[in-house]
């Protein structure tokens, strides 16, 4: 016997858009200060100082929650594909794009986040792509490239190395795309959020310490206030409170909608270089952000219908 067909809720509901505005916050915040942290510093140890707090902050929410520590043997494995994927390849990806270009364009470039997890959602998960997501997707897609147009413009960055940079970003929009898909599987939604994340963040930095290890020689360290302070920022803020918030939309909207917060990242991110940087809008940036904006409005109001089950 068919089960009835149940819609899924908007994205403009309360209870998913406050956490959907939350996130896209925070992670537009975390550009400026991501931006500080290519120093001296190599980017892998960089990383992998952001995750060591994560992970420990991550720990003591699940004991501060009173929820079980432990996973079977299934959780660990999705915990540990998690880590290395979200929290050890994106990352280092990210971090190493940002010495070829601008976080600008890095920030611009992670709005198509979109596609892959609609296109892997759809694969993997048998998730419906309705026509108003595709209308708003090609509509926020040429809001982004009137963005990426004007951050390439302005980047002092020569051809090579912005498509180096490019190709790195992409490397990880794609390793955060499997990480997203892997959320929305239904298997992995009979754990618990925090404590899955706690295990990877711990799997990632673990990680992300043997391959700075080994590839850019022991630790080091910059004792500037400020990039310490940054180092917390991106830990505590920036991750252990966005992402299991943006797991839990993953979970409830599925990966394509959910990536549509990274659409309004760089436009967030804009707004506060505004504030922070004095940075002066022209018409290619403000008609590239309005145009992002409509299309997340577009996209996001569709109700997607959920497959049917079949009940036995």
């Amino acid at each position: 016997m068919s089960g009835d067909e149940s819609a899924e809720p908007s994205l403009l509901t309360p209870r998913i858009l406050i956490p959907f505005l939350l996130v896209s916050l925070i992670w537009g915040s975390t550009w400026l200060v991501i931006k500080d942290q290519i120093s001296e510093v190599p980017p892998s140890w960089s990383v992998s100082y952001r995750f060591i707090i994560a992970a420990a902050a991550m720990f003591v929410l699940v004991a501060y929650k009173r929820l079980s520590f432990r996973l079977d043997r299934t959780g660990y494995l999705f915990a540990l594909i998690l880590g290395l994927f979200q929290f050890s390849f994106n990352f280092n990806f990210v971090y190493n794009a940002e010495l070829f270009i601008t976080s600008g364009l890095v920030a611009v470039l992670f709005a198509l986040l979109m596609v892959p997890n609609a296109i892997l959602g759809r694969i993997f998960l048998g998730h419906k792509i309705s026509g108003a997501f595709l209308g708003g997707s090609a509509i926020a897609a040429t809001g982004i490239a009137l963005l990426f147009w004007h951050e390439y413009r302005a980047s002092p960055a020569s051809l090579e190395q912005v498509l180096i940079g490019a190709s790195l970003a992409f490397c990880g929009i794609l390793s955060a795309s499997i990480a997203n898909v892997m959320q929305a599987g239904e298997r992995l939604k009979s754990y618990p959020i925090i404590t899955v994340l706690a295990w990877a963040m711990l799997f990632g930095a673990l990680i992300n310490v043997a391959l700075s290890w080994i590839t850019v020689g022991p630790p080091v360290y910059e004792m500037r206030a400020a990039y310490w302070g940054g180092i917390v920022y991106l830990g505590v803020i920036g991750s252990v409170v966005t992402f299991p918030l943006y797991f839990s939309m993953i979970r409830e909207i599925g990966p394509g909608k959910a990536a549509y917060s990274s659409v309004l990242v760089p436009v967030v991110a804009m707004i506060l270089s505004t504030i922070f940087e004095a940075y002066v809008w022209t018409w290619l940036p403000a008609g590239g952000a309005v145009l992002a904006m409509l299309g997340l409005l577009v996209a996001l109001r569709a109700r997607k219908p959920k497959t049917p089950r079949i009940a036995a």
